[in-house]
């Protein structure tokens, strides 16, 4: 039972992640929800959860950077 609701937040999770990469919205965040929660039973979840934090990691050290130029 806690596998299948497990499995049904990812799915829902990578949804919106999908969703608003279309419209404006928080995607890689929810994209990161959902592998995380793949990760429990998945390798390749965890390693596609290891890309998406290092591209999150990136892009706010590169927020972090313009904003302080300002």
């Amino acid at each position: 039972m806690k596998k299948v609701l497990n499995h049904t937040l990812a799915v829902l999770f990578l949804a919106l992640g999908l969703l608003f990469m279309i419209v404006p919205g928080p995607s890689l965040i929810f994209f990161i929800a959902g592998l995380f929660l793949l990760a429990f039973y998945y390798p390749w979840a965890r390693r596609y959860l290891a890309h998406c934090q290092i591209a999150l990691k990136k892009s706010c050290t590169f927020l972090d950077k313009k904003l302080a130029k300002r």
